[in-house]
């Protein structure tokens, strides 16, 4: 046992070396010999996970010289997701090892976990690099949507009333996979906000803890957070807060003349990723466009109501939204 002690603490190890610029080093068996830890990891989750006292050891050595968010039992369940979604992120991967990720993450004869590692895929990082791939592209997610609304249909639930079971059940999967569910779900929904008590508990659920929907809206793709938003206002409110607390935390250097983050641990995206969001949100409705612009000018207004480049970070990304709107409206010669 003290032998399996010693490889589940090298977990935190293998994840902080995946978010870092020493995966430049990785060649395609350096990739495979990662993925093969993480199935051994789940292995070792389904394993235990009935076994209390044993549980609590792995649980235990997991946090063992932690800060922050410690690593805990359940997070060997969900390595395979950890680990790529980080790599998925990590623009220091080698295009060679990138490659061979994304076939491990969409192939689904060789893998006995194709499911759990296609749902990494869904990751924005991923989407940009696989064009065209949406909420609906993993059957599994699709399925599991569909029940949890049979479900939901079924109860007959008043609009607001409390559901019991859907937090305990969302909880149980991993983040990214419980995020891709209640998305493709609400997505399913015809009318948006007018779909009512089905509609409700998801969104509550979402959006009641500020932390998961926070989470929730750095995994998705803004292309994807856009077409929530227009369905849903309470929703698209929501999210433009988000957006702002993330816009918060930049700085201009005047030597590099861009927006950088003043903190990397609470700047949750780049300058460019930020513009992106707002950029999704300005090409959807009419309704969603007017509603962002007006968000990007109050924001503007009240950090100065600056119209020069570099002193506001809200001028600056209210003159870009208002550009490539303006690229888009000019008739092509």
């Amino acid at each position: 046992m003290e032998a399996v002690l010693g490889q589940v603490a090298e977990l935190p190890a293998l994840l902080a070396v995946s978010r870092s610029n020493l995966v430049r080093d990785w060649d395609p068996p350096t990739l495979d010999r990662a993925l093969e830890w993480t199935r051994y990891f789940q292995h070792l989750h389904d394993r235990f996970r009935g076994r209390p006292r044993l549980r609590d050891a792995l649980g235990r050595r997991l946090r063992r010289g932690q800060t922050g968010s410690p690593l805990s039992f359940r997070h060997l369940g969900g390595c395979s997701e950890l680990l790529g979604l980080a790599l998925l992120e990590n623009r220091s991967l080698p295009p060679a090892a990138c490659s061979r990720l994304l076939q491990r993450l969409l192939q689904g004869e060789a893998d006995p976990e194709p499911v759990r590692l296609a749902l990494c895929a869904r990751r924005k990082a991923a989407s940009c690099l696989l064009e065209g791939l949406s909420p609906s592209s993993c059957p599994r997610v699709r399925t599991e949507a569909e029940l949890l609304l049979c479900r939901l249909r079924e109860d007959g639930l008043e609009a607001g009333e409390t559901l019991s079971w859907l937090g305990p059940v969302l909880e149980q999967l991993p983040q990214p996979r419980a995020f891709a569910v209640v998305t493709e779900a609400l997505l399913r929904q015809e009318g948006g906000a007018e779909a009512g008590s089905v509609a409700d508990p998801l969104l509550s659920w979402l959006m009641d803890d500020i932390h998961r929907f926070s989470a929730c809206c750095l995994l998705l793709p803004g292309s994807v957070l856009a077409m929530l938003a227009d369905r849903y206002a309470q929703l698209c409110r929501r999210y433009l807060d988000v957006l702002a607390e993330w816009g918060s935390h930049f700085l201009y250097d005047p030597l590099q003349g861009r927006w950088v983050k003043s903190s990397p641990e609470e700047a949750k995206l780049s300058w460019e990723e930020l513009r992106e969001r707002f950029g999704c949100l300005c090409q959807g409705s009419v309704q969603l466009r007017e509603q962002t612009q007006a968000a990007l000018k109050l924001l503007k207004a009240r950090d100065g109501d600056f119209e020069v480049c570099g002193l506001s970070v809200w001028t600056d990304l209210l003159l870009e939204v208002e550009k490539d709107l303006r690229k888009k409206q000019s008739p092509k010669v």
